[in-house]
Parts: C-alpha cells; sequence; structure tokens
C-alpha cells in the first residue's frame, strides 16, 4: 500500500512540474505572467493603500475585497523567475538569479504581510489595515530596491 502511495504521489508531482514548465513555453511568456501578476497585485494593494492613507474613503468590503485578491496574486509571479527570464522586457536585476534564496525570502515576508493584511482588512478596523498596509508596503519597498531597476 505504501509503495502504491508514494508511486501515486510522485507521479502526481511529475504531472504537476511538467504542467507548470510547460505553462512558460519561451522566456518571454513567463516575463508577461509575471508582470501580470504583479501589476494585478499592485493595483489591489494600491486600492487599500489610498484607503490606509485617507486619500480615498474607508470602504470595509473593498479594502477585504482587494487585499484578499492582491494576497492571492501576490502568490503567483515567483514560478516566473525561472532560468533564462533575466534578459528581455523585464526591471527585474540579475542579482535575482545569482541571489535567488535571498529574494525568495522577500518574496515569503511579503506574502505572510499582504496574508496579514488580508486579515486586517476583513476584520475592518482602519488602524489595523494602516498598521498592516505600512508594513506590507515595507517588504515590497526592500525587495524592490535591491531587486529591480527603477
Amino acid at each position: 500500500m505504501k509503495k502504491t502511495t508514494s508511486f501515486v504521489l510522485a507521479t502526481l508531482a511529475l504531472a504537476f512540474a511538467a504542467s507548470a514548465s510547460a505553462q512558460f513555453a519561451k522566456p518571454d511568456d513567463a516575463i508577461r505572467y509575471r508582470k501580470s501578476a504583479l501589476f494585478v497585485m499592485q493595483q489591489n494593494f494600491s486600492r487599500v493603500a489610498a484607503m490606509a492613507a485617507g486619500k480615498v474613503p474607508f470602504d470595509a468590503k473593498v479594502a477585504a475585497e482587494s487585499a484578499a485578491a492582491a494576497e492571492f496574486a501576490g502568490k503567483l509571479p515567483w514560478a516566473a523567475f525561472g532560468d533564462g527570464t533575466d534578459k528581455g522586457d523585464t526591471r527585474a536585476k540579475p542579482e535575482i538569479w545569482k541571489e535567488h534564496a535571498k529574494f525568495q525570502e522577500y518574496a515569503d515576508k511579503m506574502q505572510a504581510e499582504m496574508s496579514k493584511l488580508t486579515v486586517a482588512a476583513k476584520a475592518g478596523n482602519l488602524d489595523g489595515v494602516k498598521a498592516a498596509v505600512g508594513a506590507t508596503g515595507g517588504t515590497c519597498k526592500g525587495c524592490h530596491d535591491a531587486y529591480r531597476k527603477d
């Protein structure tokens, strides 16, 4: 039974790995994908950040929906930083591929802060949202400073 379960799990893992690599037939496909995911994340985060900054009225429902969308989109782009995606129409610095573990730490921190933002937004407390926006924005800035060309 253990051998059968292990075989099934290994087969599923290979199938998922194959489909992920097949998702990007060319490096340009991966670059477009990650840029799109980051754009969607930024647009939704910006909605919540504008509320936190008092630029637009606080709407708890919109904040919760936008934070959840940003959190989801924030999980997507990292698979698209594979080999060969360091050249082309990208603002990604070459250090991403030289310091991949450190880059992944930034991504993990951002995702953790984005999750906290979603929790704060769902609670509907503007002060909590403000604190979470500041922490999340700080993780974004840190990664941009280290790994994004201006």
